[in-house]
């Protein structure tokens, strides 16, 4: 696969202009996620209400990829039930990003995800504590 074909236009316009950039003020879960073989970092943190997420956003910094696809996820996630977003994995980033990735490259479109899904877990969590 060619870079040419891997930055399409899409992906570079979510990195360059990622949507819900920048941590809600105030969200009932955050999780950051870090992936120390390339230093990609990001922090996703939302709101959740009835088992959906009605408000999600995200900050970091890395590769096209990584930020790219968080920009896409916040998008995307947003109106989704909680149990359906724990059941994604990598399909959702080449379906996302609607190109296929390397291992490697794969790491960086999981991040946010990843973090996504603990966020959630985190929030189960802590609404079992609660109750």
């Amino acid at each position: 696969m060619s870079m040419q074909k891997l930055y399409e236009q899409n992906i570079l316009d979510h990195y360059q202009n990622p949507r819900n950039y920048g941590l809600l003020p105030l969200f009932n879960f955050i999780s950051p996620r870090y992936n120390p073989s390339c230093g990609d970092s990001v922090t996703l943190c939302g709101n959740i209400s009835e088992h959906v997420i009605f408000q999600i956003s995200f900050q970091g910094k890395g590769c096209v990829i990584s930020l790219a696809m968080a920009s896409m996820l916040t998008e995307y996630s947003k109106g989704k039930n909680i149990e359906d977003i724990l059941q994604w994995d990598e399909s959702i980033v080449s379906e996302l990003l609607e190109t296929s990735l390397g291992i490697k490259r794969m790491q960086c479109g999981l991040l946010s995800l990843q973090a996504l899904q603990n966020g959630i877990e985190l929030y189960k969590k802590s609404i079992l504590n609660v109750a």
